[in-house]
């Protein structure tokens, strides 16, 4: 009984003394970088945030007019995202002939090969052109 109650008042003291000591303030710490040791140095000013103004200014669902512009004519045309992404989720395009064909990723159609899918846009290749083809709005 007596050997339980001196490691029990140990814990207990341990418990009690090991907070305290480690909120102790220290000279020097080794760990601790010269520039924090010196309160008497000013902080630099943060830097300015970027304007928000371009975003405030662009549709917040709505495919982008530029990215819209950027495309190429003979891009095709998204139609759909069918499926899981990362899993089996296809992508269906209309051709140039206007029929509508569904294409796995590493699939090619008039010359684009659909390079990855996202929940509202296809990635296609074609030589050193990449493109990002939205689905239609609406």
């Amino acid at each position: 009984m007596s050997a339980r109650r001196t490691a029990l008042g140990l814990a207990g003291g341990f418990a009690v003394l090991m907070p305290l000591a480690l909120l102790v303030p220290r000279g020097n710490a080794p760990n601790q970088p010269a520039a924090i040791a010196s309160p008497s140095t000013p902080l630099a000013a943060p830097a300015a945030p970027p304007p928000l103004a371009a975003a405030y200014e662009r549709s917040l669902f709505g495919a982008a007019e530029a990215e819209e512009a950027a495309l190429p004519g003979d891009a095709p045309a998204l139609v759909g995202v069918v499926g899981r992404l990362g899993a089996d989720a296809v992508a269906l395009v209309r051709t140039a002939e206007g029929t509508t064909r569904a294409l796995q990723i590493g699939e090619s159609v008039d010359g684009w090969q659909l390079a990855g899918l996202a929940i509202d846009a296809a990635f296609f290749t074609r030589g050193a052109q990449r493109v990002r083809v939205p689905l239609p709005a609406g």
